[in-house]
Formats: C-alpha cells, sequence, structure tokens
C-alpha cells in the first residue's frame, strides 16, 4: 500500500510540474489552456493504457468483475488518480467547472481509492476510465478551436460528430453494459456497484447537456443554409433589387 500511495503522489507531482511548465511556456494565454494541455496528455495516455488492458491484457471486465487488480491496472489506477487529484484542485481554485464536473471528479477519485485499497475490481473501474476518457480528447480539441478561432467550420464539425458518435456508443452503450456487468456480479462490493450506477446517472447527465448543444447547433445551421438559400433566389446589387 505504501508504494501505491507513492505512485500515487508522484503522479499528482507529475501533472502538477506539466502544468507548470506548460503556463511558464505559454504566458501569454489563460491558465485554463494549460491545464487543458494536461487533460489532453491524460485522456490520450488513460484511453491508450486503459484500451490496452481491456482489450488486449486483459481481463475481460464484462466476465471478471471483482477479480483482484494487476499490475498494469494498479498503474493506470495510480496515474489516473494523481491526475484527477491535481485536475479537481484546479477546478476548485480557478472555479472553471459546474457541480456536475466537480462531482464526477469526487466520484472517480472515490471509485479508485477504493479499488487501490482493496486490491480488487480495478477490472470494472478500469473499463469505465475506457469508456470516460475516450471522448476527453475531442472535448479538448473543441476547447482548443474555439480559442484559436478555428472551430466554426469542417474541422470543428468533424470533431463535434466523432465526439457525439463515441459518447453515445462508448459511454452511454458500452456504459450500460459495463453497469449491468457489474451491479449483477456477486464478487464487486455493494459500494462500488452504487458508484458505477452514479457514474452512469452523470454520464446521463452529460448526454442532456450534449443533446442541447447539438439540437441549437442543428437549428442555427439550418437557419444559416435556409437564408442563404433566401438570398440565392433574391440576389441584390448593391443593396437594392436588380433592375428589370
Amino acid at each position: 500500500m505504501v508504494a501505491i500511495v507513492f505512485q500515487v503522489v508522484c503522479s499528482f507531482l507529475v501533472w502538477l510540474s506539466l502544468y507548470h511548465g506548460f503556463w511558464f511556456r505559454n504566458k501569454h494565454r489563460s491558465p485554463e489552456w494549460s491545464c487543458r494541455l494536461v487533460t489532453l496528455m491524460h485522456g490520450l495516455i488513460a484511453t491508450f493504457l486503459s484500451g490496452y488492458i481491456v482489450l488486449i491484457d486483459g481481463p475481460w471486465p464484462l466476465t471478471h468483475t471483482g477479480y483482484p487488480n494487476t499490475t498494469p491496472q494498479v498503474c493506470l489506477m495510480s496515474l489516473s488518480l494523481g491526475y484527477f487529484i491535481f485536475d479537481l484542485c484546479w477546478c476548485i481554485s480557478f472555479k472553471s467547472e459546474d457541480d456536475l464536473m466537480l462531482f464526477h471528479h469526487m466520484l472517480s477519485i472515490s471509485g479508485m481509492v477504493i479499488v487501490l485499497a482493496l486490491g480488487e475490481s480495478a477490472t470494472e473501474v478500469n473499463a469505465v476510465t475506457f469508456v470516460s476518457e475516450i471522448t476527453n480528447p475531442l472535448l479538448q480539441m473543441r476547447w482548443f478551436l474555439r480559442d484559436m478561432g478555428r472551430y466554426h467550420g469542417f474541422v470543428g464539425d468533424v470533431v463535434d460528430s466523432l465526439f457525439v458518435v463515441l459518447f453515445l456508443g462508448l459511454r452511454i452503450i458500452g456504459g450500460a453494459w459495463i453497469m449491468h456487468s457489474v451491479v449483477t456480479s456477486p464478487r464487486t462490493i455493494w459500494m462500488l456497484k452504487c458508484g458505477v450506477l452514479v457514474m452512469y446517472m452523470v454520464s446521463l447527465g452529460f448526454l442532456l447537456d450534449i443533446y442541447n448543444f447539438a439540437r441549437r447547433k442543428v437549428v442555427k445551421k439550418y437557419h444559416i443554409r435556409r437564408n442563404e438559400g433566401t438570398e440565392g433566389k433574391n440576389p441584390k446589387a448593391n443593396g437594392h433589387p436588380p433592375a428589370c
């Protein structure tokens, strides 16, 4: 357990050092820019490692819930726990996120602390990490595009479309599959069952926000194209109708 605590502390210090390094090199930008760079790095690393553990190294989360933690799982949980502690502290300090996101962070921290302390059930938490973090890099790319003024265009539409597809396919549909296997597992403790269930409820809350965003974006594009079509049918020259 001492070794695990040491890994978590080292992880926290690494993410904190990365943030300060990014901030030092990007003083002309906001602190959120540097924080989101750290978030992007964690999202990419966590997605790759958790995907490797789920799909290649194993064990399979739908059949081995509640089993003892493996070394790769412990390393990933320690790495991500250090990041979430850093990000939660940053969000509280800068008041940058709403209550739902802060609750998501605290729930993630609690789940990782429990599985590391118990020495089991990292399989299902790793699976939740995979379906949760795979959309994170796209979310950060969207923010950077908006900040650089390049969001409104083809690239922004592709990023948004991929984000929605992955969120629905993995976090909602895949998450429901994982939640069912955890809730019905005789080996997983009730506390983790409740945690996974609540985490899925949080995902549904995010889904509602995504739905409202997508609806507004579709309506906005519809009105823009409609106005363009109207202008095309009624051409004007110098602001006046052409002479007959």
